[in-house]
C-alpha cells in the first residue's frame, strides 16, 4: 500500500491549515531519508514537479564525509546536482510530525534519466526484470532494533565528553521475547509507533519484544518489493523520530554489544504471476514448492556470498553472525529451521515463501531486496537445480557454504560477481564496492577502545 494522500487531498488539507510542511526525501546509500522541508503551498505551486540536491548524497559515508574515489561524483566533477523527482503516488501524512506530509523521490541526472547508483533505481530495475519474465515480486521485512531509556541527547553528550557512549540503559532489564508484561512497559513508544505508521499508510501488523533486553521488532504487511523497501525506510525514520520525542534512543546496529544478541532484518519473498496467481506454490510438490520457487531459491543460494555485502554492509554487521544467537552462519536452506541462512516457511497457496535470515537491521532495504531478487531471477533464467535441504543444527554442520565472515571478504565477492555486474551494471557494483572499501579503510585506521583496554599496559 503506497502513499495515502492524493495531490488534491494535500491541496485541501493545506487550505484548511492541517498540513503546512511537505518533507521531500530521497534515499541515500545507507538507506536514510535525505531531503528538504517545503512550505506546503510552495510544494503545491511548483516543487511537486521537482527539486534538486547535491550529487554527493550518493557518495558519502555515515559521517557525511565526501569520500574520494567515486566515479559518479567528486571534487573533480564539481559536486553538481541531481534532480529529486517526487513519486506522487508515495505522498502520505506523517501523523507523528505536526502538520507534515512526506513524499519519496527518485534521483535523476541532468537528462532526467534515473541515476543508476540510486538505491531506489537499483531495485526498480530488478522489479522491471521480474515483470518482463512474467512475475510480480512480493516481499516483507522484519525489522529489529534496541530501545534505550538513555536519550539521543544524552548519548551525544557522552560521546562529546569522553569519546565513548556510556551508561546505555536498555528500556527493559531482561530478555523480552514475546513477553507481554515486559512490553507493556514500552507501550508509550511502541503504541505511538504502530499507530503513527498506520496513519502514514504503512500497514503495520504487529510489534513484539525480541530475544534480548530492550530489543523490539516491528512487522509490516507484505507488499510489492518497491513498496516494501519504501515502508522499511520510512519505518526506520519513524522509530527514531518517535523515540526521540519520548526522550529515548534506539539503534539499528547489527550488533551494538558483543555480549548481546544482534538485530536482524529478515526478508520474506515470493513471486506471483502478473494475473495474481502464486508462482511459488505447487500442491503436488514436497513442501508445496513449485519449480519456479526451487529455481529462485537455488539462485539465491548460488549467489548468496556475492550479495552478502548488500545484506551486511558494515564491519559491525559481521559481528552478528555467531553461533547460538539466532543469526545464521551458513548460507544453506532448510524447512522452518532458524539455524539456516534461508528458511522455507509458510504453507498453502498464499503463504509459502523464502525467508532470507542473513540481513541485519543496518541494511539498505532497496539494495538488499535488489540483490536477493537479482540472484533469484538468475536461478530461474538458468533453471538451476535446488540443492538438498539441510536439517538439524546447521550451526554445527561442517563442510557447507558459509556466510562471509568479514566485510573485506564480502566486498571482494561483490566486486567479482559476474551475475551482479550483468544484472545491475558495472557502475553499480564498482560504486558499492568502493563504499565497502571505504568502510574497511576507515575502521582499519581508527584506534578502538578495545585496543586501548587490551594493549595500553600489556603490550
Amino acid at each position: 500500500m503506497p502513499g495515502n494522500m492524493t495531490f488534491d487531498a494535500l491541496k485541501e488539507a493545506t487550505e484548511r491549515g492541517e498540513i503546512d510542511t511537505v518533507l521531500v526525501a530521497c534515499v541515500d546509500m545507507q538507506g536514510r531519508l535525505m531531503g528538504k522541508r517545503f512550505h506546503a503551498q510552495h510544494f503545491i505551486d511548483s516543487a511537486h514537479h521537482e527539486t534538486h540536491c547535491c550529487d554527493y548524497l550518493l557518495a558519502i559515508d555515515m559521517e557525511m564525509t565526501t569520500v574520494p574515489g567515486y566515479k559518479s561524483s567528486g571534487w573533480e566533477k564539481g559536486y553538481g546536482d541531481y534532480v529529486m523527482k517526487p513519486d506522487m503516488g508515495n505522498l502520505r501524512v506523517l501523523p507523528w510530525q505536526v502538520g507534515t506530509a512526506l513524499v519519496l523521490c527518485d534521483l535523476l541526472d541532468h537528462h532526467h534519466q534515473e541515476v543508476p547508483q540510486s538505491p531506489r533505481a537499483i531495485l526498480k530495475r530488478q522489479v522491471a526484470r521480474a515483470e518482463a519474465m512474467g512475475f510480480k515480486v512480493m516481499m516483507a521485512t522484519e525489522l529489529e532494533f534496541f530501545l534505550f531509556e538513555t536519550s539521543f541527547n544524552q548519548v551525544r553528550d557522552s560521546m562529546q565528553a569522553s569519546g565513548q557512549i556510556r551508561d546505555l540503559k536498555p528500556i527493559s532489564a531482561y530478555n523480552e521475547d514475546y513477553h507481554i508484561f515486559q512490553t507493556t512497559k514500552e507501550e508509550a513508544v511502541m503504541r505511538s509507533l504502530r499507530n503513527g505508521l498506520y496513519g502514514a499508510g504503512i500497514p503495520v501488523e504487529c510489534s513484539k519484544g525480541e530475544a534480548e533486553a530492550g530489543q523490539e521488532e516491528i512487522n509490516v504487511k507484505y507488499s510489492d518489493a518497491l513498496d516494501t523497501a519504501d515502508n522499511h525506510a520510512i519505518t526506520k525514520m519513524a522509530v527514531k523520530d518517535i523515540a526521540h520525542a519520548a526522550g529515548k534512543s534506539v539503534t539499528f546496529m547489527a550488533k551494538y554489544d558483543h555480549r548481546r544478541a544482534g538485530s536482524s532484518s529478515h526478508i520474506h519473498q515470493s513471486l506471483w504471476t502478473l494475473d495474481g496467481e502464486p508462482a511459488f506454490f505447487d500442491a503436488d510438490e514436497p513442501n508445496g514448492m513449485s519449480e519456479v520457487m526451487k529455481q529462485f531459491l537455488a539462485g539465491q543460494l548460488a549467489h548468496a556470498q556475492e550479495i552478502t555485502a548488500f545484506l551486511a554492509p558494515y564491519i559491525n554487521s559481521y559481528k552478528r553472525f555467531c553461533i547460538g544467537m539466532f543469526a545464521p552462519t551458513k548460507a544453506v536452506w532448510s524447512r522452518d529451521n532458524r539455524t539456516a541462512g534461508f528458511r522455507v516457511c509458510g504453507e498453502g497457496t498464499k503463504s509459502v515463501r523464502v525467508e532470507c535470515r542473513i540481513g541485519g537491521a543496518d541494511l539498505n532495504p532497496y539494495l538488499a531486496c535488489a540483490g536477493l531478487l537479482a540472484a533469484g531471477l538468475d536461478g530461474i533464467e538458468k533453471k538451476m537445480d535446488l540443492e538438498a535441504e539441510m536439517r538439524g543444527d546447521i550451526y554445527s554442520t561442517a563442510g557447507i557454504r558459509e556466510i562471509p565472515k568479514t566485510l573485506r571478504e564480502a566486498a571482494e565477492l561483490l566486486k567479482g560477481s559476474a551475475m551482479l555486474r550483468e544484472a545491475m551494471g558495472d557502475e553499480v557494483v564498482e560504486h558499492y564496492h568502493h563504499a565497502a572499501e571505504w568502510e574497511i579503510s576507515e575502521q582499519d585506521r581508527v584506534v578502538t577502545d578495545f585496543e586501548l583496554a587490551r594493549l595500553f599496559e600489556r603490550a
